[in-house]
């Protein structure tokens, strides 16, 4: 059926209508505002909250103001020129913006995104200079019996019909991140584009695969990593995965080498983990291993390694251990490194500020990589 409308009836109707669509939809607000010194400000509508917070990433929870409209509001004194996590905390519940379309995903604790740019010397600002491609493949498991995915980065100039052979990092998420975290919120495509650029980084691969053996653990949440049987299935697992399914299909399809010597596995937190138990029990594969902020680890390293002593020198060229000095996982990794010192093993201590956050995350990145290969 079709209903005809008289013409001149529109003013009438837009009259009615448009008063309606004024009160049910109040302007919009802007946030985050980044003003000219690097400060914040934040803004939140909701005028039936008690008590609003702004909680931003690497730094305690920030009461806000409400003024007579309803809009809570926080101004920061100047901040460092890096991308932040920020959620509001409206009377307990921690909320997105609605304001900002910045996103930093994740499975558990999504958070809205502030970027507080910097000059382009900093590594993950992004510059005039060749970039590289990200890739993004599925397959589906018959190790771990779901559909997954996982991300390839390729340098500038990289030519799949070429007969050059590349190195390759394989480069591990945190426990509630997904694939896409270290391109989405790290930014390793930006900064291995700017080290490349600079002649800092050799020119390499990067595949960053999911990092759940045993995705149960999610359900589990942090408490998952006191199930010994569970951990050991979740880092078993991946292990698994990584080996007969991911790096297999990696080099069908890219021009990578199969050397040891050119192949690195580094990660953050549960991927700082799987990198130590995956690399350091397959020294026949890895030759450079990397983590940063290592946690969900066992902390008995002896039956953990039960084959790395001083012998592993030979064949280890770089065996890389960071942690910033506020994080909660500090203590657990000087333990590590101090087993490690006991046993012989030769390794790269770094402790930097900083917390568990992604600030101190992308800078390990941009010193890691500079020495790899």
């Amino acid at each position: 059926m079709r209903i005809s409308v008289n013409r001149s009836l529109w003013p009438f109707f837009l009259g009615a209508v448009m008063p309606l669509w004024a009160q049910t939809s109040p302007p919009r607000i802007q946030s985050p505002e980044v003003h000219p010194d690097k400060s914040v400000t934040f803004r939140f509508r909701a005028p039936n909250a008690r008590e609003v917070v702004v909680a931003r990433e690497g730094a305690p929870p920030v009461p806000m103001q409400k003024d007579e409209h309803g809009i809570w509001s926080v101004t920061t004194g100047p901040l460092e020129p890096d991308l932040y996590g920020y959620s509001f905390v409206a009377d307990g519940v921690a909320l997105i913006d609605p304001s900002n379309a910045l996103m930093k995903p994740n499975l558990l604790f999504a958070q809205s995104e502030v970027h507080v740019p910097g000059p382009a010397s900093l590594p993950w600002e992004i510059a005039g200079t060749p970039r590289g491609a990200i890739r993004h493949h599925f397959y589906r498991s018959a190790i771990i019996g779901d559909d997954r995915d996982f991300y390839v980065y390729t340098p500038p100039g990289y030519d799949p019909a070429a007969k050059r052979l590349y190195p390759v990092l394989y480069l591990l998420h945190g426990f509630s991140d997904d694939a896409s975290a270290w391109t989405a919120v790290g930014r390793a495509n930006v900064i291995l584009d700017n080290l490349i650029a600079q002649g800092k980084a050799k020119p390499m691969l990067i595949v960053m695969p999911l990092g759940y053996g045993a995705p149960e653990i999610l359900t589990a949440g942090v408490a998952g990593f006191s199930d010994d049987a569970l951990r050991q299935k979740n880092y078993n697992r991946f292990r698994d995965a990584l080996f007969t399914e991911v790096m297999p299909q990696v080099e069908r399809e890219y021009r990578v080498s199969r050397d040891r010597g050119s192949r690195a596995i580094a990660g953050l937190s549960m991927g700082g983990a799987e990198s130590l138990y995956t690399g350091l029990n397959a020294l026949d594969r890895f030759a450079w291993i990397g983590a940063f902020s290592t946690g969900g680890a066992p902390d008995d390293f002896a039956a953990t390694y039960p084959r790395l002593d001083a012998k592993a020198n030979r064949q280890i060229r770089l065996l890389w251990i960071a942690c910033g000095t506020e994080d909660r996982l500090i203590d657990f990794n000087r333990q590590f490194r101090a087993w490690l010192k006991s046993q012989g093993v030769e390794h790269t201590d770094i402790e930097t500020p900083g917390m568990h956050t992604w600030m101190v995350w992308r800078r390990n990145l941009s010193a890691f990589a500079a020495l790899l290969f």
